[in-house]
Order: C-alpha cells, then sequence, then structure tokens
C-alpha cells in the first residue's frame, strides 16, 4: 500500500489546510498539541489503523473553527470541558458519544455537542475525521440570555445528537461548511476584531440553539417571533433581584433606571405582558418558596410570607398555589419531614 500517496490524497482534501496547526504520527504529541487549544485530556489508539494526527484551527473572537482528524480509532477522555462547549460535526466516520448521562452515536448525518460542565469520553472510529466549533461558555450563555430578553438561571445543557437532516440542522451544517470553504479560497470570515466575523459568530450560535435540544428549548419557542426586551427592562429586572428585600414601588425601579414611572410600566406590557410590581410578587414568591422549603423547627408560614411582603395570607396562599401546586402549608410540612443537618 502506498502510505505516501494516500497521505498526499488525504492531505489535499483536508478542510481548513492553511490553518494547520500540526500533523505528527506520535500520540504523545498530538495530546499535547490538541490540549494547548482544548484541554487536558486522554488520548489512545485503541484500533489497528495508521495513528496520523492533524489539526487545523481558524480561531475567531468567541468561538473558533477546527478541523481534526486522527487516522486511527482513537478514544479521548477529556473529562469537563469547563470553559467552553464543542460542537462535533463528523465528515467522515462514526464517533461514540458519553456527555454526562448521554451517550448517543454521531455521523455525517448527526453532531454532537458536548456540554462543558458534564464529563466526556468519546470513540472516534478509524477514518473519522471532524470539523469543530469551540464556543466560549460565557459567550455562549450572553448570547441566550439576548435571545431570551433576560439572564439564564441555569447552565446551557445540551441533549442527545443534533439531527442534521432537518431543516435548521441542514441549514447549520450548510452554514459551517461555507464558512469553512470561504476560508479554503483564502475568505476567512472569523477573526477577532471583524464586525462581520462577530455577527457570524452569532449566527452560528443562533443556529446551534435552534437545531439542536437543549433545556431552554421551550422557553426560545415561546419567545420566538417577540422583540427582545430593552435593555431598561432587563437592567430593572436585575435591580429589583438584587434589591429583592427592600421596600419598592414602581418609581423607585423607574428611578434606578433612568425613565419615567410610565415609560417603565409601557416597556414591562409590551415586552413582558406583566408590570413591574408584577415581576417583583412573582420572584419574592420564588424565594417564599425556597425559604419554606428550606425551613427549620419555629420557622411558620405567616413569618415567612411577611418576610417576603404578602400581608394578605389567604391571597399569599392562593398565589402560591396556583404557581406551585400545593399550599404553602404543605410546603412547610414537608420540609420538616426532611432530616435536618447539625
Amino acid at each position: 500500500m502506498d502510505t505516501a500517496g494516500t497521505d498526499a490524497q488525504r492531505e489535499r482534501q483536508a478542510p481548513l489546510a492553511a490553518y494547520e496547526l500540526f500533523q505528527t504520527r506520535d500520540l504523545d504529541e498530538a495530546r499535547e498539541r490538541v490540549a494547548s487549544v482544548f484541554c487536558p485530556h486522554r488520548l489512545d489508539r485503541i484500533g489497528r489503523g495508521s495513528f496520523h494526527a492533524r489539526h487545523h484551527h481558524l480561531p475567531g473572537e468567541r468561538l473558533s473553527l477546527n478541523f481534526i482528524d486522527y487516522g486511527a480509532k482513537t478514544l479521548i477522555s477529556p473529562g469537563f470541558l469547563r470553559e467552553f462547549y464543542l460542537f462535533q460535526m463528523p465528515l467522515s466516520g462514526a464517533a461514540a458519544i458519553s456527555n454526562g448521562k448521554d451517550s448517543y452515536c454521531s455521523d455525517p448525518s448527526r453532531a454532537a455537542l458536548l456540554n462543558p460542565h458534564r464529563p466526556t469520553t468519546m470513540i472516534w472510529d478509524e477514518g473519522c475525521s471532524q470539523v469543530l466549533l469551540q464556543i466560549d461558555r460565557a459567550a455562549f450563555q450572553a448570547h441566550l440570555g439576548q435571545m431570551l430578553g433576560g439572564r439564564p438561571d441555569q447552565a446551557l445543557t445540551f441533549s442527545g445528537s443534533c439531527d442534521l437532516t432537518g431543516t435548521c440542522g441542514a441549514q447549520l451544517r450548510a452554514l459551517i461548511l461555507h464558512l469553512v470553504t470561504e476560508a479554503d479560497a483564502g475568505r476567512a470570515a472569523l477573526g477577532a476584531g471583524s464586525l462581520m466575523g462577530h455577527q457570524i459568530e452569532a449566527a452560528l450560535m443562533t443556529g446551534l440553539l435552534e437545531a439542536h435540544g437543549h433545556n431552554f428549548s421551550e422557553a426560545l419557542h415561546r419567545s420566538h417571533g417577540t422583540k427582545v426586551a430593552p435593555r431598561l427592562v432587563r437592567q430593572a429586572e436585575d435591580y429589583m433581584r438584587i434589591n429583592i428585600d427592600r421596600p419598592l414601588g414602581p418609581e423607585d425601579v423607574a428611578a434606578a433606571v433612568g425613565v419615567s414611572t410610565r415609560a417603565l410600566q409601557y416597556a414591562f406590557r409590551r415586552f413582558r405582558d406583566t408590570t413591574p410590581m408584577a415581576f417583583l410578587r412573582q420572584i419574592r414568591l420564588e424565594r417564599a418558596h425556597q425559604d419554606l422549603q428550606a425551613a427549620r423547627p419555629g420557622d411558620s408560614v405567616t413569618e415567612i410570607a411577611t418576610r417576603w411582603g404578602f400581608t394578605h395570607f389567604g391571597r399569599f396562599a392562593q398565589t402560591y398555589r396556583a404557581r406551585f401546586g400545593c399550599t404553602p402549608r404543605q410546603t412547610l410540612q414537608d420540609a420538616r419531614l426532611e432530616p435536618f443537618a447539625t
């Protein structure tokens, strides 16, 4: 077999060839060089194929575009990625993925999106080559917040494989491959300080959020077609969360964000379909719920309700039941059944 000829053919066909970081037949070197871009990890050849690792890397501002091929069947175990999400789109071959409790296979019709806060182990089959998007975790969370119109209250968590044959998945795949083609033609769109690159990165993150199932999918679908809340609404919500234990009126919140009370009321009705004070009551209700769940001997429903500004106890119980499906007293009784730490 003409190994040199095969390698030359692979190199001519490799995406992002102008952005080569390295190619090597040395397993330790490959592990170290890939870790310098991603994170420390275990890398072992577990098949009989010829190991020939290549990594091509095009950095952007909030994400990077990569191509990786190991040649041989490999075991890759990075554990927690921590600071970034990793979208893996096989161009050939397949990979077995374990990310937290999720286990599935990826291939040219199904991509993988690895959550940084869940441990990862993978097996790439012999001949598996992939285009990868490395997305900064904080930037991805911030982009999600912009789409939701408010700061996410938990970590963005994707589940299962990403179908690349459906409408959204096919569009995402086409966009990524277009960026690869443009880069190979010397017209790379990504790059630090590039306004166009910044917008393309946003489009890629939006595409991932639309194409792949995650714990905010329902919230995004509910808000689809609505306008993103302006900054004053988000600032007002943040102000109320920070000052949740203080007596606040609409005029206090309006003054804090520098608008009139009427303008604040209008913005909340238009973009949140509620009022500032109704929003404040809801987050106080959630705090009361948390305190009831964590109640200690001597705590009472009346004391906790009063702590969070609820003085009409009949109305409090009614609102609480509508929100949480049980009465405040039931929550308190359940909490007392739990053993207390000493």
